[in-house]
């Protein structure tokens, strides 16, 4: 792993949640990281292929990105206000999607699933205002 991917994966171990790839660019030129905003960029891209990293759109269509927790294919519960995410598995989903694609003569399928609401603890403060 080069220096680069390593910084940029410290920058994710060390966050609790998704990050944009502006923030980490922000975060390792503050550390006084030599980098740029596109070699980030690339470096995230390589992460998120060789499974190290999560990537999820936001609601406004924004990549992030976290370390991932796993090394097994997921999917992501993250709540709207706060951004707590939880991984979940999707057996049923897992099915539905080899069934479509095997319906429209697709192979080798692949997807990625994110769930949005509120977690239980933003709901809880919004009904106690």
């Amino acid at each position: 792993m080069t220096s680069r991917r390593t910084a940029v994966r410290e920058i994710l171990s060390r966050s609790d949640g998704f990050r944009s790839a502006q923030d980490i660019y922000a975060q390792l030129r503050a550390d006084g990281a030599k980098i740029g905003l596109t070699t980030v960029y690339r470096t995230l891209q390589a992460l998120v292929e060789s499974g190290q990293v999560d990537v999820l759109r936001t609601d406004d269509g924004e990549c992030v990105y976290r370390a991932c927790a796993t090394g097994t294919h997921h999917h992501h519960l993250v709540c709207r206000n706060c951004g707590r995410t939880v991984e979940v598995a999707g057996p049923d989903v897992e099915r539905w999607t080899e069934a479509v694609g095997a319906e429209h003569g697709f192979t080798a399928i692949t997807h990625t699933m994110e769930i949005f609401g509120t977690c239980a603890s933003c709901a809880a403060v919004a009904s106690a205002g």
